[in-house]
């Protein structure tokens, strides 16, 4: 069992990364997360800067997220969150293009236990576990690229 915990795992996506980076914020996680809804405490019209801060809520948790690095020119968002009670962590996306005009995203996820349940959590937050996770918002985010593509072709 471990209190801290770092992940990293790339995907690549179909589009092209100035319209690939911004779903990494969070109002644009909401076009492809579903039951994502932020609430935004500051700036309260949702944003994306440096310094703002938002609420989740998962099940039973709420998390607390600030943005503490915003870099939309380099194409690279960090985030600090809390689950109170649970895990302290960071989350960091950094994106850049492909040759083939597609968009690489690292995302890099620190956590470290604040108690039991954050251990729990940790503890199932294995590397495959992850890659998973990842995995899937590639499958996500390229179903919406391209509803978004079909979209645009028709208009």
């Amino acid at each position: 069992m471990t209190n801290h915990l770092e992940r990293t795992h790339s995907i690549v996506l179909s589009g092209p990364v100035d319209r690939v980076f911004p779903l990494f914020t969070p109002t644009g996680e909401t076009l492809w997360v579903d039951g994502w809804d932020p609430e935004f405490l500051h700036p309260q019209d949702g944003e994306t800067r440096q310094g703002m801060v938002f609420r989740t809520a998962h099940g039973d948790e709420t998390t607390l997220w600030a943005c503490t690095d915003w870099d939309p020119l380099a194409h690279r968002i960090r985030y600090v969150r809390v689950t109170p009670d649970s895990r302290f962590g960071f989350v960091e996306v950094a994106c850049r293009p492909t040759a083939d005009g597609g968009t690489e995203a690292s995302i890099a996820y620190t956590f470290t236990a604040l108690s039991t349940a954050g251990i729990s959590y940790l503890s199932e937050l294995t590397e495959d576990a992850f890659a998973h996770m990842i995995e899937a918002w590639k499958l996500r985010i390229d179903a919406w690229l391209q509803v978004r593509n079909l979209t645009l072709d028709s208009g």
